[in-house]
């Protein structure tokens, strides 16, 4: 098929170095950080000293860092094209937020707390499963633009799904992770929650809304995307790749102690990535909507808005939490996944519509 044998040059051109090999940067990171903390214990240390309320000044700087360029990139005036394709924006919605984080908790705490029982301590399997929830209630953000453009999605209306899916990321994120927690006998306070959602939400989402505002008023939007954005792009990988060395100087020792927990983890989110795909890409062919709006609908919820996770594991439960390992496996699996599903849409894209039905 066509869509196969252009899907090299695509993912060359789709993804730069960083994208494509995201799962090594973050094994390198793993690596780097694990090191750092065995034989410079003295560089954690004193950085966890800088914290206010509980929350690490270092890491909150480098999240912002990470979530910001995605942030600004959004155009909340795309939403008034929802009216081109309401079926898919209606898929896309009720899987991110009726469905999938309520499929990652069953999934993740049958497989943690049931399945792998004799493997895991039960409290660090409650730490595991508070990071899968966290993963679960946060959809895809930034990466979905590349798995759009692998699959010929609309780019238009893959806009769209984000700028929509982040309105309802401002109000379901902290009920929806609340609530699961709360069932999970984790203790959470509603106050820590709605802080982390302040910190990595709405202040990142508001600064890149007046950022993009002014910039495309004073500079132009031809300047602003062909310039300032690729400029953007560069601090965001560096950030997180720094997040992560400093996130496993203080797992070192978990993942020295147990290196099977890693491998564990990753089992019910692989499951779950899988399950959200193939739910929401059948129910978008049972519809018929075209392969250009399903494909890019499927992916956004298969995968993880995975920054925001990580930054809430941090600020809720502390870096040395197994919720933010969690967090981390979620980050070492979603590429090398999303491609595969990147690979089955394009394979699978005659058995929809090239153009909406009425």
């Amino acid at each position: 098929m066509r869509g196969d044998r252009n899907e090299g040059p695509e993912v060359a051109e789709g993804m730069g170095p960083f994208e494509r090999y995201l799962s090594l940067w973050v094994a390198l990171a793993i690596v780097a950080g694990v090191a750092l903390g065995q034989f410079v214990p003295a560089v954690p240390e004193t950085l966890s000293r800088f914290e206010y309320a509980q929350v690490s000044i270092p890491v909150a700087v480098l999240i912002w860092a990470m979530i910001f360029p995605m942030m600004v990139q959004i155009d909340f005036g795309s939403i008034l094209e929802v009216r081109r394709q309401p079926r898919g924006l209606a898929i896309t919605t009720a899987v991110n937020w009726l469905i999938k984080p309520f499929t990652m908790f069953a999934i993740a705490w049958f497989f943690l707390l049931v399945l792998f029982e004799p493997l895991i301590p039960v409290d660090r399997a409650r730490e595991y499963l508070a990071g899968a929830i966290l993963l679960g209630a946060a959809p895809c953000t930034a990466m979905v633009f590349v798995w759009s453009y692998l699959t010929r999605g609309d780019p238009a209306y893959t806009l769209v799904q984000v700028a929509v899916n982040d309105l309802i990321l401002l109000f379901a994120f902290a009920p929806i992770v609340v609530f699961l927690l709360g069932i999970s006998d984790i203790t959470v306070p509603w106050d820590t929650v709605a802080l982390s959602v302040l910190l990595y939400i709405v202040i990142p989402l508001a600064a890149g809304w007046m950022t993009r505002v002014h910039l495309i008023r004073r500079r132009g939007q031809q300047w602003f995307e062909g310039v300032f954005l690729p400029r953007l792009g560069h601090i965001a990988p560096v950030a997180l790749i720094l997040t992560l060395v400093l996130l496993f100087a203080f797992q070192g020792e978990v993942i020295l102690e147990s290196p099977l927990h890693i491998g564990l983890i990753a089992v019910p989110l692989i499951l779950q990535t899988f399950l959200i795909f193939f739910l929401a890409y059948g129910w978008a062919r049972a519809w018929r909507v075209p392969h250009t709006v399903a494909a890019p609908g499927a992916l956004i919820g298969a995968s993880n808005f995975f920054e925001l996770a990580v930054a809430a594991a941090i600020a809720l439960f502390g870096l040395q939490s197994g919720a933010a390992l969690a967090t981390v496996v979620g980050v070492l699996v979603e590429v090398p996944l999303m491609l595969a599903l990147v690979k089955i849409a394009n394979r699978t894209r005659h058995h929809f519509p090239e153009v909406a039905k009425p």
